[in-house]
């Protein structure tokens, strides 16, 4: 294959006009064509729906009179806790063409969590749906800034104004705001695997900063025929920018599927909607895999391109999905403050098993150290974007003007990722900074140990991290979530270590393995390492005798 990224990456020219909003590029220029499709939507129950761009402007209309005969203007923070369903699409739309700021928030999110958002970013509306609203209804009373909380799918307490009833009083013409490329658009909470969560203010231009990596990792999406589907969250950027939004853009069908995600139902509606391109996290890769080895044995699938980020695919993955899908997974790197920054296309240029890609098309990205310099091929540092003439960037940290300033090392941004670049400009991912670890003195990221006990077929899933340990400062410890049929004992404990030892440096060994039932996970199917790390430091500091010894494990 002819490696074509210099020529794509020295052609690249961004343009990006002084005026510029969402809701105008995502769905009103395309719905003049009555026929043209926007979304094929599904439920658990097996409810289903297909919206026109057309069916989809004229609800968003609606909402956007009903917002401002309730007295949200411009500027203000309107929160969409809903799943993915046409309301999510058609709130966005709204809040866009009436130059409000979307703040997206799962479902999944408690009382507190809710509590946090709402207040933190004065929101003064919600949209919520039955379940949304059963962990906002305790906390409610507790933000008098929410002036107004509209209810979909039957969702009632106090004070809720009915989706339906908002929406049928309301005019279906509306004159969309002309906004500033530069203003604005939505804010998206960081998912707080290191912290307290900080809200990233985006702007309207984020989303052409996005859709350059959409389409490479996509293998040039959109081709006539494509049809998208992800089960990434549309409160996430995941969902919102790397799967609603862009394929909104460019005017092609989205499927959306409002329940839970399971491996084979996965299969199951990319078989039924005939879905070309998809971005599925590793964690679901993952599942799909175990669950179903050999997919081609049960299900027909249209199935051209996959894209995958949020934590490291890994080889085993990466040759799964070429063995058994005919795809290669193009992996991708970004954050939510500045997204889709790094990846593979690999029509384009190889894509290396376990590498995370090289920096697309017009984004400059480097591996720096800790004063900013840039560091030589082979040694690890963090990966950082430079933030001139690229409109991928956030504008600020909500109301945090500190870490938004230390974000950044004068023109570079940090993502607090690491990486090591090889020959070829391929990045190679080590891991968050602070997952990384030393034990015995070797310093050792979790991403190479994790991705080898995948591979074993008893291992559905795995997250490694330090035990403290008296002697070696650290010791490595995995835990594992079984695939189903294996049992947890010391035997299999033994056996998974074996694999590890003929497969990576002695210093990677997993001297300790604990069988959990799930992993801690963020609402973005991230590992919470943070939360392992803490639990075994409080077993070390509530077992330690007068030796310094360290608790039992059960396995290892």
């Amino acid at each position: 294959m002819h490696d074509r990224y210099e020529e794509l990456r020295t052609a690249f020219r961004w343009s990006v006009p002084e005026r510029f909003n969402i809701a105008q590029v995502c769905c009103g220029r395309h719905a003049p064509d009555a026929s043209r499709v926007a979304l094929l939507w599904e439920d658990e129950r097996g409810r289903t729906a297909t919206w026109t761009y057309q069916a989809l402007q004229r609800a968003a209309n609606r909402l956007s009179n009903a917002l401002s005969a309730a007295g949200v203007r411009r500027g203000q923070c309107v929160a969409i806790l809903l799943s993915q369903r046409p309301e999510t699409a058609i709130a966005h739309i709204a809040c866009q063409q009436s130059g409000l700021v979307a703040m997206p928030l799962s479902i999944l999110f408690g009382p507190e969590a809710l509590e946090y958002r709402l207040a933190d970013s004065d929101s003064v509306a919600a949209i919520v749906d039955p379940v949304s609203m059963e962990n906002l209804a305790p906390v409610r009373s507790r933000l008098p800034g929410l002036l107004h909380v509209f209810g979909v799918d039957g969702a009632s307490e106090s004070n809720v104004m009915g989706w339906n009833d908002l929406l049928t009083k309301a005019s279906d013409c509306f004159e969309p705001v002309s906004t500033l490329a530069g203003d604005p658009a939505y804010l998206i909470y960081t998912s707080g695997t290191t912290g307290p969560p900080k809200g990233a203010l985006m702007p309207q231009r984020a989303l052409l900063g996005n859709l350059p990596g959409f389409s490479y990792s996509q293998d040039g999406f959109p081709r006539p025929g494509d049809v998208f589907w992800s089960p990434a969250d549309w409160a996430w950027t995941g969902g919102l920018m790397d799967a609603l939004l862009p394929t909104l853009y460019h005017g092609f069908p989205l499927v959306g599927y409002q329940g839970r995600f399971d491996p084979e139902k996965a299969f199951w509606l990319m078989q039924k909607y005939r879905v070309t391109n998809t971005f599925l996290f590793p964690t679901a890769l993952k599942m799909m895999m175990k669950a179903v080895p050999h997919p081609a044995e049960r299900f027909d699938l249209a199935l051209r391109s996959i894209m995958s980020a949020g934590e490291s695919v890994g080889e085993t993955v990466f040759n799964w999905g070429r063995a058994a899908l005919d795809v290669t997974v193009n992996e991708m790197f970004g954050q939510t403050e500045i997204n889709y920054i790094v990846g593979n296309s690999h029509t384009l240029w190889p894509a290396r098993p376990g590498s995370i890609g090289r920096p697309y098309p017009g984004h400059r990205v480097s591996l720096i150290d800790d004063d900013g310099n840039e560091v030589p091929d082979g040694e690890p540092g963090d990966i950082a974007a430079w933030d001139e003439d690229d409109p991928v960037f956030f504008l600020e940290y909500w109301k945090n003007t500190e870490a938004t300033r230390q974000k950044y090392t004068g023109h570079w941004c940090r993502t607090g990722d690491l990486a090591v670049r090889d020959e070829e400009g391929n990045f190679w991912y080590q891991g968050r900074s602070d997952d990384m670890f030393k034990a015995a003195g070797y310093r050792i990221g979790p991403s190479e140990i994790e991705n080898c006990l995948v591979n074993h077929p008893a291992v559905a899933n795995a997250a490694v991290v330090p035990s403290p340990d008296a002697t070696r400062g650290n010791i490595v410890k995995a835990y594992i979530v079984l695939t189903p049929g294996h049992a947890a004992s010391d035997e299999l404990a033994a056996v998974i270590q074996d694999h590890v030892r003929d497969r990576l440096a002695p210093y990677e060994d997993p001297r300790l393995i604990e069988f959990i039932d799930a992993l801690p996970m963020t609402t973005t199917g991230k590992v919470q390492r943070r939360l392992l790390r803490l639990r075994e430091a409080e077993r070390a500091s509530i077992t330690a005798g007068p030796r310094g010894g360290l608790p039992e494990e059960p396995h290892g």
